[in-house]
């Protein structure tokens, strides 16, 4: 099996959690422990996977609508941001930003990428980065 990265997000839900992400990114369940809120899940955007579990002080484990905070961006790449955003929106989600033209300098072989990207607050704390490039 090749390396792969993959995050799990603290959530208050777990239920909560699983609804919001099959109606805002079209999630699929993979697996899922536990009920109610308090549940650890797998779950899929497109064959891209990502995990969540109910928050656990005890083991380290914070989510960012109780600290107040999200210290990492979720960068979501799909063919259509601004459908993906709006459903986000739709589902519960606080924009961040709206989805718009961005250029980055970058180094290598083209000066400049070009993105198409806004971003969203999920109702856990979580920010999703979504966008896709433009060349």
């Amino acid at each position: 099996m090749p390396t792969q990265i993959s995050p799990m997000l603290a959530v208050t839900d777990g239920s909560a959690a699983i609804d919001f992400y099959r109606t805002a990114f079209g999630a699929e369940l993979l697996w899922k422990l536990g009920e109610g809120a308090d549940i650890v899940a797998g779950l899929s955007i497109h064959g891209a996977p990502f995990f969540l579990a109910y928050h656990a002080p005890e083991y380290g484990t914070r989510g960012p609508s109780l600290v107040g905070f999200t210290t990492v961006r979720i960068e979501l790449f799909v063919e259509d941001p601004i459908t993906v955003q709006d459903r986000a929106l739709a589902a519960g989600a606080v924009e961040h930003s709206p989805v718009e033209e961005h250029e980055h300098p970058t180094t290598g072989p083209k000066p400049i990428r070009r993105m198409l990207q806004g971003a969203i607050v999920d109702p856990f704390g979580h920010m999703w980065l979504i966008g896709k490039f433009l060349e």
